[in-house]
């Protein structure tokens, strides 16, 4: 839910491919930039096939004095976000909200160590940056499947040299997580950005090494789950609605399409806010979420509907909207 107050006009000023996949966008608000730290986003207000939605981007490193810079990568499939970004040229009119930071930065920690999974470098970049000119005892760990699924790492040399090392899988240089976290002190803080099966990869890690999980700090993107995208039905019977949910669109979309509200704010399985109940299932859940614990999961009670989807059949569900409200 975004305050209609809050959104601004920007110009998409210029763009930069990193790779064939990455592209960073450079962007001017009309009204100036706003301060910002690291780790925030902007929203940003696009087309999917001819109806308005709104995607999340993360702000790439320190603020810069007339833009703001976000980097996309084109993903297949995609739910048209990142398509739609990639088909603009230089000279775009957009909407913009002003930065909002729900993955905050917190100092003090004797030690920090941060985590990337592909295009999971862009809220840590700035973290780590702010944290090498404050002199903290810090190292950011960049991994990929590809060297071209990396992003921004002439400027990721530049400005942290020694302190970022760089894993890539095809080179047969895997990141190890358990090697790299081995004699991490336990008071030290972890940051973690990167697909939802990396983050779950971690935790186990540091569970291996008793290392505690209040100490992970993180945000997801892509949310892939374990099962391939296909299409399932979505049934509320209360309101005499069912859906079908195609590959690369969300549950959410799907439901907001048929006029359906539910209550949002992350899109990326974290917020929990968009959570509905489960009152029948066919098939299996693919829960993509980070909200929902290991045994609300195993339940399939409830699914985060910005991001899971159904396996083979569909689901009956019940949300809290009625109608008239």
């Amino acid at each position: 839910m975004h305050d209609r107050n809050d959104w601004m006009d920007a110009d998409l000023v210029a763009t930069r491919d990193h790779g064939p996949d990455i592209r960073l966008f450079e962007i001017a608000p009309a009204d100036g930039v706003m301060a910002y730290e690291p780790g925030s986003h902007i929203n940003l207000a696009v087309d999917i096939d001819g109806q308005p939605d709104v995607r999340s981007y993360s702000l790439v490193g320190l603020p810069r004095r007339n833009i703001y810079r976000i980097a996309v990568k084109h993903v297949q499939p995609s739910r048209g976000g990142s398509a739609w970004l990639h088909n603009l040229l230089p000279g775009a009119r957009l909407r913009i909200t002003a930065p909002r930071n729900h993955f905050p930065l917190q100092h003090g920690a004797g030690s920090y160590l941060l985590i990337a999974g592909g295009i999971g470098i862009t809220p840590l970049l700035g973290m780590a940056q702010v944290l090498k000119q404050r002199g903290a005892d810090m190292r950011l760990l960049y991994a990929a499947r590809r060297r071209r699924d990396l992003a921004l790492v002439s400027e990721i040399e530049a400005t942290l040299g020694e302190h970022a090392s760089f894993f890539i899988s095809e080179d047969g240089n895997r990141l190890d997580l358990q090697a790299a976290l081995a004699g991490f002190p336990v008071d030290g803080d972890i940051y973690f950005c990167g697909p939802a099966r990396m983050l779950q990869s971690l935790r186990e890690a540091m569970t291996a090494l008793g290392l505690p999980q209040s100490s992970l700090r993180f945000e997801t993107f892509g949310s892939g789950g374990l099962k391939p995208e296909e299409s399932f039905w979505v049934r509320i019977p209360r309101l005499g609605v069912e859906v079908m949910v195609p590959p690369g669109r969300s549950m959410l979309d799907a439901l907001d399409a048929a006029g359906v509200e539910v209550m949002s704010e992350c899109r990326r399985g974290e917020c929990g806010l968009c959570t509905v109940d489960v009152v029948a299932l066919e098939g299996e859940i693919d829960h993509r979420d980070v909200f929902l614990s290991d045994h609300q999961k195993r339940e399939n009670s409830r699914i985060c509907a910005c991001v899971s989807r159904a396996v083979q059949g569909g689901l009956v569900i019940d949300t809290s909207w009625r109608a008239g409200q």
